[in-house]
């Protein structure tokens, strides 16, 4: 965020474990990113290890059913402009999506 807040781009935080996200907004999201579902989860975080949520990885749907229910599997952050998306790690990669 710091790095948009100095280059005066203006955003919008999408508190995603406050205000739950679709299956279909996470697969949109997916087709941004160009990675599936699986790609963009943190297979560490306890939710997904405690759900069994593992049975799922294959499966793009269910896998995004999984992120809606559990969102905190659910790498972090995540930029998106227009219809491209990318992970922000390191955060400098955010700046990429504004070229």
């Amino acid at each position: 965020m710091q790095l948009l807040i100095e280059r005066k781009v203006s955003f919008e935080i999408i508190e995603y474990l406050k205000v739950k996200i679709s299956p279909n907004d996470i697969l949109g999201l997916s087709k941004k990113l160009k990675i599936p579902p699986r790609g963009f989860i943190r297979k560490g975080e306890a939710d997904f290890k405690n759900n069994n949520l593992e049975r799922f990885l294959l499966d793009d749907r269910k896998m995004a059913g999984a992120i809606s229910e559990f969102p905190k599997i659910m790498e972090r952050p995540i930029a998106v402009y227009g219809e491209k998306a990318i992970i922000g790690r390191p955060s400098e990669k955010v700046l990429s999506l504004l070229i």
